[in-house]
């Protein structure tokens, strides 16, 4: 069985894409450091996956924390990196913060890699490195235009430190996987999102005012240039995101990888409106949920949804779930974690 490093474990992606590779036949390590995840996510795991996982709750930006654990785990086949700070928002007010976590992270593992020899790593990317993109749908090719915050910079000098890297390597491969915001729980309902801070994400602030965390949800700004005047996005379903860096990881290691680094867009390949998803809720829920408009968020893209073809052709992988999967799993979980915390 293969050993496979996965960081940021009990983050939300980290999580699911962790139940998949046990659930795929992998042997799978996990670390993080706790600071926007909660460590009783491993036992949801063991639960699906059925299997402990081995843990580490160091922090990867610290180069003797994080050779600590490649001194004590060898025969590492594999990095799926996903230990990074995410909020756009907040890495405004903290940019600092995030460039230290986010590339020091980054760098320690390929110091990790270099010296072990680890021969495949999957980078956890993001749409935002497109900034404000000029043609759409964006392709893989798409310039990397400017991005509105720290956040979104970390992960556009994330992968040119990735490019840079491999671009002097011939064994050692390496995937970014950029993501078109991702949504939905595990089909168990164990496993979802769960944000330590007040959620940004279009989803989990939709589920949020159905349970009555929020008293409303606010629509930012109904006058884009778009079909209904709210912002288009692409959405994908994180069970479909978690096989796509299974398949990821396969390609790299099957030898089908011809050159040393290759990037690929992830999202259902389609734009939906705000309108769009909030309606889309309440169909499929049967909740009506209490809407306002409010002024535009500085740094909102009109619109953006991705070209996927390239991971259809490439690594055989097409969306499975809809957005109707989508807020079903994410309600069911919603409510599934607020039951657990009253309790």
């Amino acid at each position: 069985m293969k050993k496979i490093l996965v960081t940021g474990i009990c983050g939300y992606i980290g999580s699911h894409c962790a139940v998949e590779l046990i659930q795929r036949g992998f042997n799978v390590i996990g670390v993080d450091h706790l600071v926007n995840s909660n460590q009783n996510t491993l036992e949801r795991i063991r639960k699906i996956g059925k299997k402990e996982v081995p843990f580490y709750m160091l922090d990867l930006a610290d180069s003797v924390q994080c050779q600590s654990l490649f001194a004590r785990e060898k025969n590492i086949e594999g990095i799926l990196h996903f230990a990074a700070y995410k909020s756009v928002s907040e890495s405004v007010e903290q940019p600092l913060r995030y460039y230290q976590n986010n590339l020091n992270s980054l760098l320690n593992l390929l110091q990790a890699v270099e010296q072990n020899q680890i021969p495949n790593f999957v980078f956890s990317s993001s749409c935002t490195v497109y900034g404000l993109a000029l043609k759409l749908p964006v392709t893989e090719d798409s310039d990397f235009l400017q991005t509105g915050s720290p956040y979104g910079r970390t992960k556009q000098m994330g992968e040119q430190i990735l490019a840079d890297y491999y671009s002097q390597q011939s064994k050692l491969k390496a995937i970014s996987l950029r993501y078109f915001n991702p949504a939905g729980a595990h089909d168990s309902i164990l496993l979802g999102e769960a944000p330590h801070n007040p959620a940004q994400n279009l989803v989990p602030v939709i589920t949020e005012t159905a349970y009555g965390i929020r008293n409303q949800m606010s629509i930012y700004g109904n006058d884009y240039n778009t079909f209904d005047g709210t912002c288009i996005r692409d959405y994908i379903h994180i069970m479909d995101l978690a096989d796509a860096h299974v398949r990821a990881l396969e390609y790299l290691m099957n030898g089908s990888c011809t050159g040393s680094l290759d990037v690929f867009n992830l999202g259902l390949g389609e734009g939906v409106s705000v309108l769009q998803a909030i309606h889309c809720f309440e169909e499929t829920n049967g909740i009506k949920l209490n809407v306002q408009y409010a002024p535009r968020r500085a740094g909102d893209l009109a619109e953006v949804y991705a070209d996927i073809s390239k991971a259809n052709t490439i690594l055989k992988w097409t969306p499975k779930k809809n957005l109707k999967d989508i807020m079903f799993t994410a309600w069911e979980w919603e409510k599934a974690r607020r039951v657990k915390s009253n309790h």
